[in-house]
């Protein structure tokens, strides 16, 4: 919303870079928490197992990243993206998380980071993808990909 904390007067959609078709999916989103103006034709995936082409997730402490960042990451392999949030200390949210913090687990993993946004004026993301040497490999003789 413009004039919050946080807001560029970028629309959200925009920030998330979310269009439509694209296959979205929330995971552990904050109570009554919603996109700001979605792009008409996007479709939520309510399944928590559902690939997706994106993924926002929400997370409030360090610990809950290496327990559900690595099934996040396998929702959007090979071509889709996790936005990583955790509350913003700009807006005087208390959090163990950085951007450092999640992009150490997601190098981990064969994810980087390609955008930094605040999500909201209470979330700040990281925007993870595939590393490009990732994304198609396999493992010899068989078809499944490494991170499995």
């Amino acid at each position: 919303m413009p004039g919050t904390a946080g807001d560029s007067g970028t629309p959200q959609a925009r920030k998330l870079g979310l269009k439509p078709g694209q296959r979205v999916a929330f995971d552990s989103p904050p109570d009554g928490w919603s996109l700001h103006l979605p792009p008409d034709g996007l479709l939520l995936m309510s399944g928590a197992d559902d690939s997706a082409d994106v993924v926002i997730a929400f997370f409030r402490a360090e610990a809950e990243i290496a327990a559900r960042l690595p099934g996040l990451a396998r929702r959007v392999f090979p071509a889709g993206a996790v936005w990583a949030a955790w509350p913003r200390r700009a807006a005087g949210h208390v959090s163990d998380i950085t951007d450092n913090v999640v992009r150490r687990y997601a190098l981990d993993l064969g994810l980087v980071d390609v955008k930094v946004a605040a999500v909201d004026a209470d979330w700040s993301g990281l925007r993870l993808v595939w590393r490009a040497g990732e994304r198609f490999a396999l493992i010899p003789g068989d078809a499944a990909p490494l991170f499995e």
